[in-house]
């Protein structure tokens, strides 16, 4: 292959967490910037980070917790994201009782559990489908993320 057909693609990455409580409720956090709204704990990746590294270090920034890592449940392609091209992975953690976040992080104002049946706006679809993927006991979703829409 020469050099005029190779083509590599170049993509930011992030990573997330989901932590059910024992009432299945998942742990979210409220931003302070952007749309003010509820996500899972994450954010993007350092050069030399891997994704579930990731995911562990912004649980702890966000929230003060450390869990253990259970799974990934999703793998998520986002071409139009505002850092352009977004892989965005999810990771459920295992809960325990002394998971009871503190808010430890400029970003965030609030973290608690919500119910599934009760979400808290603003969300975006994107965020419910992730929550939705790691309540799943099935296979790792991967997709690609069409434009989000926001939940008021």
């Amino acid at each position: 292959m020469d050099d005029e057909t190779l083509s590599v693609g170049r993509v930011a990455m992030g990573a997330a967490c989901a932590i059910f409580d024992n009432a299945g409720r998942i742990l979210l956090v409220h931003h302070t910037y952007g749309r003010l709204n509820w996500e899972l704990p994450g954010g993007g990746s350092t050069p030399s980070e891997a994704p579930d590294q990731t995911a562990e270090r912004e649980l702890l920034e966000e929230t003060g917790l450390r869990a253990d890592l259970d799974r990934l449940t999703g793998v998520y392609f986002e071409p139009d994201h505002d850092f352009g091209p977004m892989l965005h992975f999810v990771f459920r953690f295992r809960w325990h009782d002394r998971l009871a976040p503190a808010v430890s992080s400029p970003e965030i104002d609030d973290a608690r559990y919500w119910s599934l049946d009760a979400l808290p706006r603003p969300i975006s679809d994107f965020t419910e489908r992730r929550v939705l993927d790691a309540a799943a006991e099935s296979a790792v979703r991967v997709s690609t993320v069409p434009t989000r829409q926001w939940r008021e």
